[in-house]
């Protein structure tokens, strides 16, 4: 069994949040949220603004960590254990441009119960829940 950390970001532009079409040779396809592999040197944050910045083009700012979430794949032979770090982040504007090289073939910014139901993954629907919670918080309190 083998391990793998990457850390993503819930992008949240005037209350529209950001995600990303991705087909893998027809064989995954579906909306996602921004993240990747931890690069040797750096930080959690910082990984999650470049893969943000790399998925979709995208210049955010980290405001608050969101959570971790878990899960298992297999690449090969390999069984993989992934833990994925959220950061609650803020654009300045809703400028994206999906990275063709990673198979992203679309990315916008939609209302927090279309992205919602847009995502495919049960784990990144939580995240998505848990990151608005934190940003309709820091809103009320001024802090946004």
């Amino acid at each position: 069994m083998s391990e793998a950390v990457s850390c993503g970001g819930v992008v949240i532009f005037r209350g529209k949040v950001l995600v990303l079409y991705k087909n893998f040779m027809n064989s995954r396809d579906g909306w996602v949220l921004p993240k990747g592999t931890v690069e040797k040197g750096e930080t959690y944050e910082q990984t999650a603004v470049r893969e943000v910045n790399e998925e979709a083009g995208a210049d955010v700012r980290i405001r608050a960590y969101i959570g971790s979430t878990n899960y298992s794949f297999k690449a090969g032979h390999k069984n993989i254990d992934k833990i994925v770090h959220w950061y609650l982040c803020e654009s300045d504007s809703y400028d994206c441009v999906p990275q063709k090289e990673e198979f992203f073939y679309d990315a916008g910014y939609y209302k927090y119960h279309e992205a919602y139901h847009l995502l495919e993954y049960p784990n990144e629907k939580q995240i998505l829940s848990d990151a608005y919670t934190m940003y309709r918080q820091l809103r009320k309190e001024g802090n946004w």
